[in-house]
């Protein structure tokens, strides 16, 4: 009697899943129908990748991520300099991409686009080459980030913004939906508007990350000294450095208006 060799079917993985030889798939990784898995990609312990959604090439994911249909995660970066070159996204642990995002692969021989932890990103954002996202941020649906944008921990980005290349983003700010952003966005704001300006203290992301009483009543002082004092910011920053308690909050503040290249957003009446 003729033996029959019977192929292992991985439930998890749909039989019209295109999955390529090179990619590397960790435990209970799961992937739904006519998902595209490209070269050279690895994807990460208890990963859900929905329907339809294409992973292109060179694409590293971490555990525990769920990838909604149609999402696109690695292409070409839409970049007159990109010649080819070989570049990569890398995305952390404990996110949800929505149905069709779309981030792309760095410009620059061996850069990447990086995408951190527990972070949410909403329906038909688009990440591009080069950006750099920390952990637990939000970006809301429709929502464009240009080449080499910056977004620190625990923002909130509205839905349909618009930021311009190379801004940054601070940490527990909240940009507002339909906002215009080309200058960089100082920690612990609200910023709305086209363009956008400072509307005031983050006061219920303030509240929301545990930040200390004392350390709130310094980071008031603080936007007072930016935003209200009228003194250039490079004499704002000296002030502060005088004023306030050491605190990571207040340091890390310093540390992001020291290096503000695009200028900051200001409030309405500057």
């Amino acid at each position: 009697m003729e033996l029959q060799i019977v192929k292992a079917v991985d439930p998890r993985i749909h039989p019209t899943a295109i999955i390529d030889p090179s990619a590397i798939l960790h435990k209970n990784v799961v992937i739904g129908p006519y998902a595209v898995i490209g070269p050279h990609c690895e994807i990460g312990e208890g990963t859900e990748i929905g329907p339809h959604v294409i992973i292109d090439h060179h694409v590293k994911i971490g555990r525990n991520n769920k990838i909604y249909g149609h999402a696109m995660l690695g292409g070409d970066p839409q970049d007159l300099k990109y010649k080819g070159e070989f570049s990569t996204v890398v995305i952390g642990d404990n996110n949800l991409i929505r149905e069709f995002v779309t981030v792309h692969r760095a410009t620059g021989e061996g850069c990447e686009t990086h995408i951190g932890s527990n972070n949410m990103l909403q329906a038909y954002v688009h990440i591009a080459h080069n950006c750099n996202l920390g952990n637990s941020i939000v970006i809301s649906s429709y929502s464009g980030l240009a080449g080499h944008v910056t977004v620190e921990d625990h923002a909130v980005v509205g839905g349909l913004a618009g930021l311009h290349q190379f801004v940054k983003i601070g940490r527990n700010s909240m940009v507002g939906g339909m906002s215009k952003i080309v200058q960089d966005v100082c920690p612990f704001v609200i910023v709305d508007g086209n363009p956008a300006r400072v509307v005031g203290l983050n006061s219920v992301g303030l509240a929301r990350n545990n930040i200390s009483p004392e350390v709130k009543s310094d980071l008031k002082k603080a936007y007072r000294l930016i935003f209200r004092s009228n003194l250039k910011l490079v004499d704002a920053i000296a002030e502060m450095e005088q004023e306030l308690h050491a605190s990571e909050e207040v340091e890390h503040l310093l540390r992001f208006l020291r290096n503000c290249d695009r200028g900051l957003c200001r409030t309405r009446d500057k």
